[in-house]
């Protein structure tokens, strides 16, 4: 494998520096999110060993018996936390199924808090013990990381530093533990592991992968493979932060592709960093200006995600 990324690579430790570093990192990532919708991140301050200890609990966990595992399919919680199941889950505009099955562990407040009722309680794997304690020590840590990039894309767009990081405080934030398994026989030839599509959130940060495969979708039409290289973690900008930045931030077509070898499996963690439920995306008025009209309708964070749940088949 190239030890050569092929997109953008900051180091986060600048974003904590002073003055020129400072603004040198926030320069690089608002140009990486303009052109590409991409980078990748090091000294991020997620611990490394977590990462390979969640890959560990995470094989345990999809090694179960499928009917096993299917105790931990409840429909009720459309696919948002919990398991779901080989081939479930399609791209928009894509009726091939992707050839994934994956985990979710999402937001935990205490019953106290006003927003509590608004996310589903997590699942406990009973079979595999040490699985939510390490997965939610993961979320934790990549919720910090993500919390310093928001920083410095305010600041990019000449908004206050707070800007972001505020709407998404107790947000629908997900972790997805995603397990593509070996390619089966007679599957639809239109299947991909994970067929083209953009994410919905604001940004996800993606942990190092076992495995490459991961593609970008340039300009000219071509397919850029990203590298999953140790200690970098894979940033990209979702639909929520193109639509709120009125397309100066792009979400950018990605994929993963089936592998040479069908006996080969890989497994990936994504975060997908969401805002509270009543946030709005209405364009901001600082970025309408840099880009001319208003290209994008108000709506809020829960209706906007709402409506992909259906067009990717986890909600009737």
């Amino acid at each position: 494998m190239s030890l050569i990324q092929t997109i953008p690579v900051l180091d986060l430790q600048l974003f904590q520096a002073e003055d020129s570093d400072r603004q040198k990192f926030v320069t690089q990532l608002g140009h990486a999110l303009e052109t590409t919708g991409f980078f990748s991140v090091i000294n991020h301050g997620v611990d490394l060993a977590l990462i390979q200890t969640a890959y560990q609990v995470a094989q345990q966990f999809f090694e179960l018996p499928t009917a096993t595992k299917r105790q931990y399919e409840l429909p009720a919680l459309n696919g948002q936390r919990g398991f779901t199941s080989f081939g479930k889950e399609h791209a928009k505009d894509h009726t091939a199924p992707d050839l994934k099955e994956f985990w979710h562990i999402g937001r935990e407040l205490p019953p106290s808090h006003p927003l509590a009722a608004d996310y589903a309680a997590n699942l406990q794997v009973l079979e595999v013990p040490q699985f939510h304690p390490v997965i939610a020590q993961l979320y934790a840590q990549l919720e910090a990381c993500a919390i310093a990039l928001l920083q410095a894309c305010a600041l990019y767009l000449g908004e206050s530093e707070t800007l972001l990081a505020e709407m998404v405080q107790d947000g629908d934030t997900i972790l997805r533990i995603i397990h593509y398994p070996p390619i089966p026989p007679n599957i639809d030839p239109a299947s991909l592991r994970a067929a083209p599509h953009e994410d919905i959130n604001l940004i996800t940060l993606l942990c190092e992968a076992t495995d490459d495969g991961l593609e970008l979708l340039q300009r000219d039409g071509s397919w850029l493979p990203i590298r999953s290289l140790p200690g970098q973690i894979i940033v990209d900008s979702g639909d929520m932060l193109q639509h709120l930045t009125n397309g100066l931030l792009k979400s950018t077509t990605h994929r993963v592709a089936n592998p040479q070898c069908d006996r080969d499996r890989r497994f990936s963690m994504p975060f997908f960093v969401h805002p509270r439920q009543e946030v709005d995306l209405t364009p901001l008025a600082s970025c309408v200006a840099k880009t001319g009209t208003s290209q994008f309708p108000s709506i809020t964070a829960g209706a906007y995600l709402m409506q992909r749940l259906r067009e990717i088949g986890l909600v009737p």
